[in-house]
């Protein structure tokens, strides 16, 4: 008798046999595979819109692990649906209602990941992003240190994971030529930096070394867009790291959704102490060499209601200071010319060619990190300096210089 485990034949119909019983055909076998990676691409954008949405830390906790869960799942019913070789599925005849369901759901994970994901990752890979110039230094802080700089955070073991560039810093120069800036700011410098994450881990003498590259451009502006704490314990950390920025002109500051988990009236005193303006949900004006600047802070969905802009000049330029991204639609309606955000940290993990996978925004990966013309508003959004979970993989923690140059003095590359 022949062996139930060889391959019975050559043509497209059958791969494998598992058993007498079940011989798992072709067909079935990559219309399986395409339906588990279907599911798992819509559980990952489910799992970032929910993410995105304003929850309690703990919520949060319940929305990984009941995507997981989710995903583990999914092979298990489709199994228990048509058994293991799946080619029931072929046949819905007679099939019950819950099984027409189930097979309905199966064939739009399979168009999602033969149709939809291509799609979207050639779009990706294809996207140019709106810059003038783009200068990158990587530093590996723990060799320029010496040592790495762990620190004492609970979490301080995923940072000696082969290969995590948790300490593997960008500094990055971008050249930008917002619509709408005024001739008397070409070459106007501002600082971004955003998600510092000061928890522990890692070390003070990590962030004040950055802090101290950061100095070294001497900007106009700086702009520090959310988390600047992740513990009860590590507020005294704020005047100490943020102390060593230097700047011309003005520094403006607006908190996290983890700033709000961690006492965020002491973090804003802590900020003022640095003569910093946080903004929190409100506006301010400042004059730059002779022009007008108004300058928005936007912590929602954290904090509510949104900024109210009544009063708010609409002639000078708007620059927007937003700790997620997803506030670019709001942006977009308020005629901001430029907007900075975070929060998202570029995914932390990118996976070649598909980019970022797990991505806390209601659009998933669309604003994960870069530059991006959404008009009338430019936004530029920070890939952070650290994270909650110190894991960076293909997505090393950054600090920004932006160059603002008038559209007169620069044409976009095509």
């Amino acid at each position: 008798m022949t062996s139930v485990y060889h391959l019975i034949t050559l043509s497209p119909c059958h791969l494998v046999t598992l058993s007498p019983c079940h011989p798992v055909t072709l067909s079935s076998a990559v219309l399986g595979g395409a339906a588990c990676l279907g599911h798992l691409v819509l559980m990952i954008g489910s799992h970032n819109w929910f993410y995105g949405l304003r929850l309690p830390k703990q919520m949060g906790d319940v929305v990984h692990g009941a995507h997981a869960l989710l995903v583990l799942a999914f092979p298990a019913l489709l199994v228990w649906a048509w058994g293991p070789s799946l080619d029931g599925v072929f046949d819905l005849a007679s099939a019950p209602v819950w099984q027409l369901v189930v097979a309905g759901y199966v064939g739009l994970c399979a168009l999602t990941a033969c149709v939809w994901l291509p799609a979207v990752t050639a779009y990706r890979l294809l996207r140019r992003e709106p810059v003038l110039e783009l200068r990158v230094r990587a530093i590996d802080v723990a060799k320029e240190l010496g040592h790495k700089p762990i620190g004492q955070d609970k979490h301080r073991w995923l940072t000696l994971l082969p290969g995590n560039q948790a300490f593997q810093l960008e500094l990055i120069e971008r050249t930008l030529a917002p619509a709408r800036l005024p001739v008397e700011w070409d070459g106007l410098t501002i600082l971004h930096l955003s998600d510092l994450h000061l928890k522990g881990t890692p070390s003070r003498e990590y962030y004040r070394y950055v802090t101290d590259r950061c100095a070294e451009w001497a900007p106009d502006l700086v702009a520090i867009t959310g988390d600047v704490a992740d513990s009860w314990k590590h507020h005294t950390w704020i005047v100490p790291v943020l102390g060593r920025l230097r700047w011309q002109v003005a520094a403006f500051a607006i908190l996290g959704n983890h700033d709000y988990w961690y006492d965020a009236p002491l973090i804003r005193r802590r900020l003022r102490k640095l003569r910093m303006n946080v903004l929190s949900n409100a506006w301010q004006q400042i004059e730059v060499r002779g022009r007008p600047l108004v300058v928005i802070g936007h912590e929602g969905p954290w904090a509510l209601p949104a900024p109210d802009l009544t009063g708010c000049p609409e002639g000078p330029f708007r620059l927007l200071l937003s700790h997620t991204p997803d506030n670019v639609a709001w942006a977009r309606r308020a005629k901001v010319d430029l907007m900075l955000s975070g929060h998202v940290h570029g995914g932390q993990v990118r996976v070649p060619p598909f980019g970022s996978i797990l991505v806390p925004s209601r659009y998933g990966r669309r604003y994960d990190c870069g530059t991006f013309d959404v008009p009338p508003t430019l936004l530029q959004v920070s890939r952070g300096l650290s994270g909650e979970h110190q894991v960076r993989y293909l997505c090393r923690p950054e600090v920004t210089l932006l160059r603002l140059r008038a559209p007169a003095r620069g044409v976009l590359p095509v």
